[in-house]
């Protein structure tokens, strides 16, 4: 992978603004108008303020949500609510959470990253981006200077051998705790020993990044470097414009847990159950499961237990009822045909199924408005109580190795293919770019 390095954060100074629980957030764009308000409540210091601060009446382009981020980062450095690491860091960030019943510990390590264009060396991408995105974290990045948030990296660790070597050195330091909105325990561990550090590099300096979540904050990343180069000519080598501050998590651990998204249709009014089917024709083979949006369970039991990509679970609203759906291999030459300019691989993912397939070549839903994204069975269910969703679609997530199958083919799955549980938080530690 490219060059690593430990790095000298801003972290909150504790005696300033009291529990760590109170100041972190979850990333910006899982952080919706009530949460943001509950955020700004809870302190004054709330990092929320940095990576998502309120449109207020009256803002301009020099004074707006961009500006007063900037301006919080700036009063808070000295004011002494952040301080400077000391000395160059690398910091073992744990999260401890529960799922189906156990609890569950991720472990993984932050460091600067140098950038790279994806396709250029050994940093992967696996999801597409959007300009929108781009743009407000370039602005946001421009005005503060710092990366706020970190890229979420997966790495080949077999044997946790990169992670082991930094839990020794850890297990010296006392960790910073904090738990989050959804009850997810985040411990960290700030880890300052040279020769541990040297030792992780050279230990990472030949592994491939695959990009897990944050796609649009590295490309950001590469875009401010890049302005800045245009602005000032070359820079020096270790510019810390020339990193993004990086969450490194091994391929293998135990703690990597990957949820479905699924997907909630206005376009497709007045589509039922026998419809579906007509219109799937030979393509996929049809179940009606049963009537009742509760019976997404049922349906989301089947396609679990059944462990295939091609399986996929419909909700039709105007006759409520659930149909399973198998691709055939009909439908496999269909969407290999539809979709030839991709590998196999990304045309056996269910959500590259779902949508250039069924969506829309065989419904025809191309101009369909956006659909809503939730990733529990549950909140399918909640959703379809009104009329606002014709069509609900139940669909596998892609795994961690078809993360690495389809990055290593320079290929992009669809958006919202993947949904890691739990977040990074926000607010552990920030990088500054000058």
């Amino acid at each position: 992978m490219p060059e690593i390095q430990a790095f000298r954060g801003l972290r909150y100074d504790l005696g300033h603004v009291g529990s760590l629980s109170d100041v972190i957030a979850p990333p910006y764009d899982v952080i919706g108008p009530g949460l943001q308000d509950e955020l700004y409540k809870k302190h004054p210091a709330n990092v929320v303020r940095l990576i998502l601060n309120r449109d207020e009446p009256g803002d301009s382009e020099g004074n707006n949500r961009y500006s007063r981020a900037a301006q919080f980062l700036k009063n808070w450095r000295s004011e002494g609510v952040l301080f400077s690491e000391a000395q160059p860091t690398v910091y073992v960030y744990h999260q401890t959470f529960t799922t189906g019943g156990q609890t569950v510990n991720r472990r993984g390590f932050m460091i600067r990253c140098r950038l790279e264009r994806f396709g250029e060396g050994k940093i992967y991408p696996h999801e597409e981006t959007m300009s929108g995105p781009k743009q407000d974290r370039l602005l946001l990045t421009r005005a503060c200077k710092a990366n706020l948030s970190q890229i979420f990296g997966l790495f080949p660790d077999p044997q946790s051998q990169v992670q082991e070597l930094l839990e020794k050195a850890a297990a010296k330091v006392a960790p910073l705790e904090a738990t989050d909105h959804l009850g997810v325990v985040h411990r960290m561990w700030p880890v300052t020993d040279v020769s541990v550090i040297s030792a992780v590099a050279g230990m990472m300096s030949d592994k491939p990044m695959f990009i897990a979540d944050g796609h649009h904050r590295y490309e950001t990343a590469c875009n401010y470097r890049d302005e800045k180069v245009s602005q000032k000519g070359p820079l020096e080598a270790h510019d810390p414009a020339n990193f993004v501050l990086m969450m490194c998590i091994g391929m293998s651990d135990p703690g990597l847990l990957v949820l479905p998204t699924h997907r909630l249709f206005r376009g497709a009014e007045g589509l039922t159950a026998k419809d579906l089917a007509a219109k799937l024709g030979d393509n996929f083979t049809t179940k009606t499961v049963g009537k009742g949006r509760t019976k997404a369970n049922e349906v989301w039991e089947d396609i679990e237990t059944g462990d295939d990509q091609g399986t996929l679970g419909f909700y039709t609203k105007a006759d409520d009822t659930w149909t399973l759906a198998t691709i055939t291999p009909a439908g496999k030459a269909k969407i290999a045909e539809l979709a030839e300019e991709h590998s196999a691989d990304w045309q056996a993912l269910g959500v590259s199924i779902l949508h250039r397939l069924v969506v829309e070549n065989l419904l025809g839903g191309k101009d369909w408005p956006k659909p809503r994204y939730v990733h529990l069975v549950e909140e399918v269910v909640e959703n379809l109580e009104g009329d606002e969703f014709s069509l609900a679609a139940l669909v596998m997530p892609a795994s961690v190795d078809d993360i690495r199958t389809i990055s290593q083919h320079n290929e992009r799955m669809p958006a919202k293919s993947t949904y890691f549980y739990p977040k990074l938080l926000s607010g552990l530690v920030i990088n500054p770019l000058e």
